[in-house]
């Protein structure tokens, strides 16, 4: 089954040129099915970029995906066209009487930041609290995981001595878990952070699972049952190239930066990257619309009660 977009939004014609079904809204309005309300929190800078990468995880399930792009009230993007964001995204505030399925917060250069010195921070903890009512699963992403994970339970992030960058090996640390059907125990995640959540100080918190980590990079993905909630600290979602654009983009501005581990062959930046990562990431957010679907009450006024 498809994911419903807008035919004008460029993720529409990138994935339907890489094979994904795609359908818009005029075409799924017609099908006897309710598809799934699933809302895209953008907060990157690159939103196109971020749009495609999600919108390509999701996309490839075997369920009608509506995806809704929603943006910070206040805030303004100095990276997207202004009328990019005017046609295809909302602010927060105008959606916060509906419901939706599932949630994507995304993440947010801004890691040096204390989390109560960004500018949205307010609206952001609105967000996190308003999923409990209005959202029936929430998805948060690097930034947006921790932000979401010390809102809900006060798990600090701390800086690293040097940015975590690299593809990174992790284990699997719950095979049954459903979140994790057909992983692999051993497997490579692109990670691009300032930051980290320790491990012993999320085990001191009742209530959260953490299902991947790794010895370098600690704890990845965590599952916060009570809040309906998945963190993840590292990029599943991340192109082939994209820590090569952030690699190149560092070099050429002068910031000191090391060559990302374990990503081009023989760590030659010189040489195409290989993406060791994309099974998995099609596995983790395929299985997250699926338990989307198994739980979802079919009208969708009955999320939240």
């Amino acid at each position: 089954m498809p994911i419903t977009l807008p035919e004008t939004l460029p993720a529409y014609d990138v994935l339907r040129n890489e094979g994904v079904m795609v359908m818009s809204p005029e075409r799924a309005a017609r099908q006897d099915i309710r598809p799934l309300r699933i809302g895209l929190l953008n907060l990157m800078p690159k939103k196109i970029q971020t749009e495609n990468q999600f919108a390509r995880l999701i996309g490839a399930t075997p369920l009608q995906i509506d995806l809704h792009l929603i943006r910070m009230t206040e805030h303004q993007t100095r990276n997207t066209a202004a009328e990019h964001m005017e046609t295809f995204y909302r602010p927060f505030q105008e959606v916060r009487d509906e419901k939706f399925d599932g949630l994507i917060i995304t993440g947010a250069p801004i890691e040096h930041l204390p989390f109560e010195d960004v500018t949205y921070w307010d609206e952001l903890c609105e967000v996190f609290d308003w999923t409990q009512t209005h959202v029936q699963s929430t998805f948060g992403v690097c930034w947006g995981g921790m932000a979401m994970i010390n809102h809900f339970h006060g798990v600090e992030k701390h800086m690293l001595p040097k940015k975590a960058f690299g593809c990174y090996r992790h284990r699997n640390l719950a095979p049954t878990s459903p979140f994790l059907r057909g992983f692999s125990d051993d497997f490579v995640i692109p990670v691009s952070r300032w930051t980290e959540m320790r491990q012993a100080e999320i085990d001191g918190k009742p209530g959260l699972r953490t299902l991947l980590g790794s010895d370098e990079v600690g704890p990845c993905l965590v599952e916060d049952a009570a809040h309906r909630a998945l963190y993840i600290f590292n990029h599943f979602e991340y192109d082939s190239d994209t820590l090569k654009q952030e690699y190149d983009r560092d070099v050429a501005n002068g910031t000191p930066i090391n060559v990302p581990m374990n990503y081009y062959p023989d760590d030659d930046p010189a040489m195409p990257p290989l993406n060791r990562w994309r099974s998995h990431a099609h596995l983790l957010y395929g299985n997250w619309i699926n338990e989307i679907y198994q739980s979802t009450p079919y009208e969708i006024a009955e999320i939240g009660t």
